[in-house]
């Protein structure tokens, strides 16, 4: 088993989306990329700690390559939005991959560049690449929160419709 760790955007959207992919065994909301140990959701949320949301994921890179989860990372979020994902809005919510191998730098780093030159985006992609550092898994309230909370209005108006469109896009890669 392998781990990637994204930031794109609120973590209770982006957790949907991955744990439908065919080889992820586990998908964990939480924060890194900042300064304070064992951060809160709502220091988080203030924007102060210097911590993205994020997820990480636990995949069998014999069924899913790192490759495939930077394409549906790289396509089920606005990378060009610097600290922003809709109407949330904070560094928290910035586009980031946490690399956690020179290997996923490298092909994190030449995937972004063909984006930027193909002009997928008229806008320049402002996605963050770091290493890991420390990872703090988020509580446990925000740990499979759509599964759980699928009729709640944030989920209902904002999570459903990205989980739909992935759905539509990448329903081959889906268990």
């Amino acid at each position: 088993m392998e781990k990637a760790t994204f930031g794109n955007g609120c973590f209770w959207c982006t957790e949907a989306i991955f744990q439908n992919l065919k080889g992820v065994e586990k998908v964990e909301s939480g924060y890194t990329g900042g300064k304070v140990k064992n951060p809160t959701y709502k220091e988080v949320c203030s924007g102060l700690t210097g911590h993205a949301e994020v997820i990480q994921i636990t995949f069998d890179p014999k069924v899913i390559s790192f490759e495939e989860l930077l394409e549906v990372f790289w396509n089920t979020h606005d990378p060009t939005t610097l600290n922003r994902q809709g109407n949330d809005v904070g560094t928290q919510y910035r586009s980031a991959i946490f690399y956690h191998t020179e290997e996923q730098k490298d092909l994190a780093e030449k995937y972004k560049a063909q984006l930027d030159q193909s002009n997928t985006w008229s806008d320049p992609v402002v996605t963050e690449i770091s290493s890991i550092g420390v990872f703090y898994p988020a509580e446990d309230y925000h740990q499979n929160y759509f599964k759980l909370n699928g009729s709640q209005p944030y989920c209902s108006f904002v999570v459903r419709p990205k989980v739909e469109k992935f759905l539509k896009k990448y329903g081959d890669k889906v268990s």
